[in-house]
């Protein structure tokens, strides 16, 4: 292909210049592509949000990206490229990483004569890189070409190094990853040593995993506690003049959105998930979904296949090298072809807020920089399916809506929720986003913001998602957190010295008061469970060792651990308006021993699958209307958001 076949200028073979021609809105309606009632509404949209003209009316469905790419060639003089049929040459992009063509959305597509074509969705972009593809190409020329294509073609020709990428984003020390599991014959010989062991000091050993008991159920309490106090004692009925803060006035500095939502196996899914994410109300110009799937997951994109997605909503598949497949992995990879300068993440069964990506980007505007992540609240919409959702949902109602915002307010270390949290991307980036080989990579993340001096705060908006309300299913997802837990832990203590010089004094006890509570109370349950038969009158092997006060210490601190639970999960329940619910506040301690089984099985995975990732079946249970509860659940004030601003404006 030559330059006469390119249609292509002398003046453009050297350098692109910068070309003033009749607006793009005007050759758009000379082609027919739209009206001049959708000119005027589109710039004024433009105007509004400080957008790019295409990508108003793209994503308003009012034109389709051919029609802008052929719009933009008229404009500017520029010949187009269908990167489909012409596939670009693959060594060319050598030059440069990945990263850069997905970041600026360029890439070389071929040489005519001594010109190196640059395909572009977006001519200013060439020319704000000019300097650097002339020292990497010479003489370079542009070329129109559908974003997508380009981003699809940079996708192709780097798999390896983008998958490998994503594998290794974290940095090592900060990772999980160069973990083996231990040979099988080196355990049996351990676990027969330590059985052996155990016959002839089992009272002793006993009596050591009773006070451990003790000590780990302590420093849950303490935590659950100082963080429902805190929370309680911030509510505004004892801040009565405490200023809301003004919502911030709509303008063209409000950010472009990216939203990436992992998926995989998950045909139940696709057709509610399409239909949620497009009730928001976030202008669709400033908004990109990232639909995440595994190459090999077949089930999930033919269901996506029947669907129409809109434009601001695309498909990113993630390559399958490297052998591993989990979700951090997955938003690895799809963190680079994100365009946002907020990133956020979604599950497969979410149900956020209409008006949640508002919410998030003023509660950025007005917060510190140093705050680099909002968590949002989670809550189902399935409670009514059966008592272990009913259960769940009391669960996740005292975390997220009394517990966790205190201990934000106590400023402690955060551990994230799994979905609805929203991060600034220079921050985000910067700590090498998730950890591939982590799988609770929200916890870990949590601790990485602090460990760098970042701040998580919660915000009040709410993302209902589906309860796991099946025994099997319930058990394999506990596992996978708890497993996570136990792999955020020892990453983070392996050097415990430079963890409390990065955390300092107070939030490093308050991450051993949260994995180490955690992670003892259900690990040492069944020992704390033997010690209620003394109530009963019943012979107990650590009656003559472990003095009765230390005993009946231990069982009052078990009462105080119930009551707890009790009293917060009512005061969460009448947060969430889910008053309903409050008679099953008692059954609460035939709830969590399921989590025995699931902890234990979590450990054996840690040593034989620490990468295994189990997944969690949604799409099981029918939405319920969700509630509308009071809208000061995190905050003393919320702020107002602006009226949703309905496309024709």
């Amino acid at each position: 292909m030559n330059k006469q076949e390119l249609n292509l200028p002398d003046s453009l073979a050297a350098a692109m210049p910068h070309l003033r021609r009749r607006p793009l809105g005007q050759f758009l309606v000379e082609m027919g592509v739209i009206t001049q009632g959708h000119l005027v509404a589109a710039l004024h949209l433009q105007r509004r949000f400080g957008v790019r003209l295409g990508d108003v009316l793209v994503a308003e469905g009012w034109a389709t990206a051919k029609d802008i790419c052929a719009a933009l060639a008229q404009q500017s003089g520029i010949p187009q490229a269908d990167l489909l049929r012409h596939a670009p040459d693959p060594v060319l992009a050598r030059a440069l990483p990945p990263q850069f063509w997905l970041r600026q959305g360029l890439l070389p597509w071929r040489r005519v004569g001594q010109v190196t074509m640059i395909a572009t969705s977006d001519p200013d972009s060439f020319t704000r890189n000019l300097v650097l593809l002339r020292h990497s190409y010479g003489p370079v020329a542009p070329v129109i070409a559908n974003r997508h294509q380009v981003q699809s073609a940079v996708a192709q020709n780097f798999a390896q190094e983008l998958a490998e990428a994503a594998n290794t984003r974290v940095p090592r020390d900060y990772s999980y990853r160069g973990w083996r599991p231990p040979c099988r014959r080196r355990l049996a010989l351990i676990a027969a040593c330590g059985f052996i062991a155990l016959c002839l000091t089992a009272k002793a050993l006993l009596a050591l995993a009773c006070v451990l008991a003790f000590l780990t159920l302590f420093l849950f309490v303490l935590l659950r506690l100082g963080g429902a106090l805190a929370n309680l004692l911030a509510h505004p009925m004892f801040h009565p003049l405490r200023p809301c803060p003004r919502a911030l006035p709509w303008s063209s500095e409000w950010p472009c959105v990216s939203v990436m939502i992992p998926l995989y196996r998950e045909p139940e899914i696709a057709e509610a998930l399409l239909a949620r994410i497009a009730r928001l109300s976030y202008p669709k110009a400033l908004l990109e979904v990232l639909l995440v799937l595994e190459e090999h997951d077949t089930i999930t994109r033919q269901a996506l296949a029947g669907s129409h997605l809109p434009p601001w909503m695309r498909i990113v598949e993630v390559p399958a090298h490297g052998g591993l497949t989990t979700k951090p992995r997955a938003m690895d990879y799809a963190l680079d072809f994100c365009k946002g300068e907020i990133i956020g993440v979604w599950d497969a069964e979410d149900a956020p807020a209409e008006d949640q990506i508002e919410r998030v980007v003023q509660r950025f505007a007005q917060a510190p920089a140093r705050v680099a992540c909002l968590q949002g609240i989670l809550d189902f919409y399935n409670p009514r399916s059966n008592w272990r959702a009913r259960c769940f949902t009391i669960e996740y109602a005292t975390w997220f809506r009394l517990i966790l915002p205190g201990l934000a307010r106590l400023g402690l270390v955060m551990p994230l929720g799994g979905t609805t949290h929203f991060f600034r991307r220079a921050p985000l980036e910067a700590l090498g986003g998730w950890d591939a080989h982590n799988v609770t990579e929200d916890a870990d993340l949590g601790v990485r913001l602090y460990r760098a001096g970042y701040r998580t705060e919660m915000i009040d908006t709410i993302t209902y998602e589906e309860a796991t309300c099946r025994a099997r299913p319930w058990i394999k997802q506990r596992s996978r957190w708890l497993k996570g837990f136990m792999v955020t832990y020892l990453v983070h203590m392996r050097q415990p010295i430079t963890l409390w010089r990065d955390l300092g004094s107070w939030r490093f006890l308050g991450v051993q008061a949260f994995f180490l509570g955690t992670l003892g109370q259900f690990l040492l349950a069944p020992v704390l469970w033997s010690l209620w038969a003394m109530l009963l009158g019943l012979p107990h092997p650590l009656t003559p060792l472990l003095p009765p006060e230390v005993l009946r210490a231990g069982l009052a601190l078990a009462l105080v651990s119930e009551t707890l639970s009790i009293v917060t999960g009512l005061a969460a329940l009448a947060r969430a308006g889910r008053r309903f619910l409050m008679p099953w506040v008692l059954t609460l301690p035939l709830y969590y021993p399921l989590g025995v089984l699931a902890v234990y099985k979590a450990l054996y995975e840690l040593l034989f699958d620490p990468f295994y990732w189990d997944k969690t079946l949604h799409g099981q249970a029918a939405p319920e209307l969700p509630p509308q509860p009071p809208q000061d659940d995190v905050s003393d004030c919320v702020p107002a958001c602006p009226h949703p601003v309905s496309a024709a404006s």
